[in-house]
């Protein structure tokens, strides 16, 4: 299954561009999922329907489905109080009714992650085009199961679980209570849930479409969210231009200003981007009709087997991975050198921390912290340095730590 996730800087157009995707590519005779957001029915707007937690028939091939995060928020809330009842019991606490719960900050993007996992891994579509938030929102909500995973790995330890049947001797033994089984089930549970997340935003087959208006705005709103993505290691395919002016606008005319930006900044983006334009209509696009003629790009098509990414556009590759690959440079200069693409990057912003067998890297307004490759975990930094969009670490051998010969 093919998912793509598109975002980009609000009031862009963004959920406009995810509906007539969605729509060409049902159209072209692929069954399509559309996946909206926004507690607001903006989808519903776009799509000239309404849309809701019940997924509803667009046309033939298409079908959209907008979570409620409220009745989400509800349902995981009963079921931990029925998993620590007993407890709360014991406590003389009171139990919550569904529907005196309001969902808490953070629901919505728990519910959308949910959402995701469930119709990806249902492969029920052959294309799952997801409406995500505007570009800050939507790379947090992309960075959290990774982070949310290594949060739980460092709080309870699965390797550190006593056995069962010894926790209690051991509880007394060291004078304090040891976490319950429960505990750890859930733990375990939660670790399960946001692994199937995270291998759904990783697999090959998932790009992320940015979509911006083209003008000084839109250019630092891009290069913001492209430094963002790649610090992830998310994969993207296309930028698109959206609401672009016709070229024949009178020299007079007060869009001759904005026309100019325009063009200034489709030529910066298309030496680094592979940029498509969509047309502005003159007016708010509703309904299938007004999708249609906006000439949204296609999906991005399903990676080959065997196919090599980073192909030019047109090819039957899929688009590049962000890769962190390591060098063996012991030979040369003594050294293992770590290569991380941050497209866009400032020396001034970047910071490197190394923490037992982790490094953080904080690139602008990202941070990111990732397990060192088993060869660096037995070198020490030797030092850093940005060369155009590559941030290259270099590592040297512990003689300590590396194997005698190496």
């Amino acid at each position: 299954m093919r998912t793509l996730l598109l975002t980009g800087p609000g009031g862009t157009g963004r959920t406009t561009l995810a509906a007539a995707t969605a729509l060409a590519a049902a159209r072209q005779g692929t069954r399509t999922l559309l996946l909206g957001t926004d507690r607001d029915d903006t989808l519903g707007a776009a799509l000239g329907m309404r849309t809701g937690p019940a997924p509803a028939l667009v046309e033939p091939r298409l079908t959209v489905w907008r979570p409620d995060p409220a009745q989400g928020f509800r349902d995981g809330l009963a079921a931990l109080q029925d998993r620590a009842a007993s407890a709360l019991d014991l406590l003389g606490a009171a139990r919550l009714d569904p529907e005196e719960l309001t969902p808490l900050p953070g629901a919505d993007d728990l519910a959308l992650l949910r959402a995701l996992r469930e119709a990806a891994l249902a492969e029920a579509h052959d294309l799952l085009v997801v409406d995500l938030p505007a570009a800050p929102r939507a790379l947090a909500l992309l960075a959290a199961p990774e982070e949310l995973r290594r949060c739980l790995r460092r709080l309870l330890p699965p390797e550190r679980q006593a056995a069962r049947a010894l926790r209690p001797v051991l509880g007394r033994l060291a004078g304090v209570p040891l976490p319950t089984g429960a505990l750890y089930e859930t733990a375990a549970r939660w670790e399960l849930e946001l692994a199937a997340t995270e291998a759904v935003l990783a697999d090959r087959n998932t790009v992320v479409r940015l979509v911006a208006e083209p003008g000084p705005a839109g250019a630092d709103a891009v290069r913001t969210a492209a430094l963002g993505l790649a610090l992830r290691g998310l994969r993207t395919d296309l930028l698109v231009a959206n609401r672009v002016l016709p070229e024949d606008v009178p020299a007079d005319s007060w869009l001759g200003g904005p026309l100019a930006q325009q063009r200034k900044t489709l030529a910066e983006w298309q030496g680094t981007y592979d940029v498509r334009t969509v047309p502005h209509l003159g007016r708010d696009p509703r309904g299938t009709d007004d999708l249609a003629a906006l000439g949204a790009p296609e999906a991005a098509p399903e990676a080959a087997p065997g196919a090599q990414p980073g192909a030019a556009p047109g090819d039957d590759a899929h688009a590049a991975p962000v890769e962190w690959t390591v060098t063996d440079r012991l030979a040369e200069d003594g050294v293992l050198v770590w290569s991380i693409p941050l497209p866009g990057a400032v020396r001034e912003e970047l910071d490197l921390v190394r923490r037992g067998d982790e490094l953080a890297v904080a690139a602008g307004p990202f941070r990111r912290t990732v397990p060192l490759p088993s060869a660096l975990r037995r070198c020490t930094v030797d030092g850093a340095a940005l060369r155009g969009d590559t941030l290259t670490v270099r590592f040297t051998p512990d003689p300590g730590l590396w194997p005698r010969g190496r």
